[in-house]
């Protein structure tokens, strides 16, 4: 997994002290807060003896599934090889693990009694998009996690509750995504969507997110920069796409826009305008594995630049400062260029007084 991802949510969520990771899902990781008494998302099979928790726990827990002690509030069925959902939820249960098992979908009222549900995790069964009713989640009001990566889903499940906080749709079959279907997501900060099938991005469709801060659009079929998303974003991900260039507006609405990945895409410099990156919050901006031949112009407040892996033959420090004196140059503190057609030996004279805050250039 690359590094970078862990860096941003370490810098998104805050103090590390109170926190743990215990797993990857979707591509960015889950923080666990063990004060609050958040329970391991690791698999328990093979690590506990379930005879064991049925000894010491004298609480009522589905054949099929585990129950730690530790976690009262815990369920663990993943990697069950189960196809419906195990009968008598314990309406104690705030985190359900369900990963890894066939499911295919659930009957209407399947959650009923599990009203307490803060995350549920079916990630890697076999979801299918008619199987869904618009109501089964509808009860669950205190829900702020749900992870249905690895599934077989054509559209996002509508119906979702107003308190999600992170929606994980990762590696699904999703083409096209409903007006509407995000109009009740207040509080979502979290979107992941790589990996599947989207072609275009229209108008509505990511209406009603006023809080989100990170979307991930990556692995998907998007052959133009896609407009009208909210505005809130922060962290925008967009690599192994189909795009070949941005305009002037583009990146307009941005205001808050840090992190920016376009990565293993098309670029290429006569489809990017010379305005394309004048967004002045931008921290990170990853075009490597494209088809540039020059450094595009990006703002001199910039401090992460990978370009590796393009046909780029020469160094133009104007792309990189407009101007050179006591106040202007570049925060450039990463730039990769190594992977293109240059040498060290190609760089100019004055590089050095444009770059002055350099902390490692690769060529």
């Amino acid at each position: 997994m690359d590094i970078r991802p862990l860096i941003l949510i370490l810098s998104a969520c805050g103090p590390v002290w109170a926190t743990t990771v215990d797993m990857d899902y979707g591509g960015v990781p889950l923080w666990i807060n063990r004060f609050l008494g958040e329970p391991s998302v690791l698999t328990l099979r093979d690590r506990m003896e379930p005879g064991w928790f049925r000894a010491v726990n004298t609480q009522s827990c589905p054949l099929e599934c585990d129950c730690p002690i530790q976690w009262p509030t815990a369920l663990y069925c993943e990697y069950r090889g189960l196809r419906h959902l195990p009968e008598g939820l314990p309406p104690r249960i705030q985190y359900l693990f369900l990963q890894g098992n066939a499911v295919t979908g659930f009957t209407p009222g399947a959650f009923a009694n599990a009203s307490s549900l803060r995350w549920l995790f079916l990630d890697h069964n076999q979801l299918l998009s008619e199987r869904l009713e618009p109501t089964l989640l509808s009860n669950l009001t205190r829900l702020v996690n749900l992870f249905m990566n690895h599934n077989n889903l054509t559209k996002v499940p509508t119906g979702l509750p107003s308190g999600l906080k992170q929606l994980r749709l990762a590696y699904n079959h999703i083409e096209k995504i409903s007006p509407g279907a995000f109009q009740n997501l207040q509080n979502l900060t979290l979107l992941l969507l790589q990996g599947n099938r989207l072609k275009t991005v229209a108008e509505a469709d990511f209406k009603g997110l006023p809080t989100l801060n990170l979307l991930d659009l990556s692995h998907n079929l998007l052959e133009t920069f896609p407009k009208h998303l909210p505005p809130s974003v922060q962290q925008l991900y967009l690599s192994s796409n189909n795009l070949t260039g941005l305009s002037d507006d583009s990146l307009q609405d941005f205001n808050g826009l840090r992190y920016l990945r376009l990565s293993h895409n098309q670029l290429k410099n006569q489809e990017l305008t010379s305005d394309a990156f004048n967004v002045t919050s931008l921290v990170e901006l990853d075009l490597s594995y494209n088809q540039l031949t020059e450094i595009p112009v990006v703002p001199t407040t910039l401090q992460y630049l990978y370009l590796e892996v393009n046909h780029i033959r020469e160094f133009n420090v104007s792309s990189l400062c407009r101007a050179v004196g006591p106040t202007s140059y570049s925060r450039l503190k990463i730039l990769r260029l190594d992977g293109n057609k240059m040498a060290y030996h190609q760089l100019p004279p004055d590089w050095v007084y444009c770059l002055r805050v350099l902390h490692n250039i690769y060529i």
